[in-house]
């Protein structure tokens, strides 16, 4: 569902089941820069850091580690391999900026597609951890007929339900947007965009799997007309899914109850069906989530009942880390628990909840004052932080 949920403010959300998982805030006028790409220019070399600072449009200054510079495709011919001040390379935003940090740059530029991404920086070829292995041993048959260029290439998940001609296509595409990257984009004016990424909007559909897309929802003309446009070149297949919301009396952002969604997603507290609560508490090291009992009147086996709460918590903790943006580190406080067996059974409940995350999160483990670990990658702002630039 992507609708207006103020005067100039986008908002795009996803349901599942009738939930809220995932919620982005943008800007009507304003686009990102993430994964926009560039030619950037190194303007510092700090090895104290392990990083160079590289400038792109408008002289952002933007942060680019060392273990992110794989396979660089330069501008000018280099005499030196190493990395030094003045080299014009293409770069790729990787990750917005964050609070006080500069956005982050990467020389892996990747070229997404609905079921296959090209990378300059990896020239492997990668599959889904989530396809079957029938699958994957019929795509590999597939990739092997392709001549690719001298990059990389990682097959999606969708890439299963999709037949030969479908995926040959998309490689094509990917093939020429490589090559446009290759012989004329390097030939553009320092620090000029080369290759603007899709709205968020965009990306989110593109990367939700067809089986799990049962319908795209707004109430915009002018974002219906481009979606439609999208759908039609990229997933032609879905475009039946597209529904124009043309209710004038019951707008769409009441009809799903996305202002109080958002009001829930900014609380600090959150309760849970059983009576018993979390509360969030992002800092600017870290997350820290707090599980509470609260109303909870379970039985007499208090052991029973510390072990059900946190089951839930943990699954709503999943849907939280989506639905707020959390990222980084993250710290939870469950209710404590006597039982190895079931401090075990948390972390392994955690880790296969966080696997169904489309962003990269782990649970690391259970530190001895019984704190789990949790990381999720970070690439956009917080919901918080989208609130906050939105007026909301």
């Amino acid at each position: 569902m992507i609708t207006c949920i103020k005067e100039g403010v986008l908002a795009d959300a996803l349901l599942e089941d009738g939930h809220l998982k995932e919620l982005s805030l943008i800007p009507k006028e304003q686009s990102s820069i993430l994964s926009n790409i560039y030619i950037g220019k190194v303007k510092n070399i700090a090895k104290n850091i392990q990083a160079a600072f590289v400038e792109i449009e408008n002289g952002l200054l933007c942060y680019l580690p060392f273990k992110e510079i794989k396979n660089p495709i330069y501008t000018r011919q280099k005499k030196q391999e190493r990395l030094t001040e003045g080299d014009e390379l293409l770069v790729q935003v990787s990750r917005e900026a964050v609070k006080t940090k500069a956005p982050s740059v990467t020389t892996n530029l990747n070229l997404t597609g609905k079921y296959l991404v090209m990378t300059t920086g990896n020239r492997m070829v990668g599959y889904s951890a989530r396809l079957k292995s029938e699958d994957k041993t019929r795509l590999k048959e597939q990739v092997e007929a392709w001549d690719l260029p001298p990059a990389g290439l990682i097959v999606r998940t969708n890439a299963a339900r999709a037949d030969f001609e479908e995926l040959t296509f998309e490689c094509e595409k990917l093939c020429q947007q490589y090559r446009f990257l290759t012989e004329q984009a390097i030939h553009r004016a320092v620090h000029s965009c080369v290759m603007k990424s899709r709205p968020s909007y965009l990306t989110s559909i593109l990367g939700t799997r067809s089986e799990n897309l049962k319908e795209i929802l707004t109430d915009d003309l002018e974002l219906y007309e481009q979606i439609r446009e999208f759908l039609t070149e990229e997933m032609p297949k879905d475009v039946e899914k597209l529904r124009l919301y043309e209710d004038c009396h019951f707008p769409l952002k009441a009809l799903y109850r996305l202002e109080k969604g958002l009001s829930d997603a900014l609380s600090a507290r959150v309760w849970l069906k059983s009576g018993a609560y979390l509360v969030i508490e992002p800092t600017e090291a870290l997350t820290v989530i707090d599980v509470n009992t609260g109303k909870y009147t379970g039985g007499k086996d208090k052991q029973a009942a510390v072990l059900k709460i946190n089951r839930e918590a943990a699954k709503e903790i999943a849907r939280q880390l989506r639905l707020r943006n959390l990222s980084g580190i993250i710290l939870v406080d469950f209710i404590d628990m006597d039982q190895a067996e079931e401090k075990e059974e948390l972390l392994a409940l955690m880790r296969e909840l966080l696997k169904k995350d489309p962003m990269k999160a782990a649970a690391v483990d259970l530190t001895e004052l019984g704190l789990m670990e949790l990381t999720r990658k970070k690439q956009k702002k917080t919901l918080m932080e989208q609130a906050k630039e939105c007026g909301l």
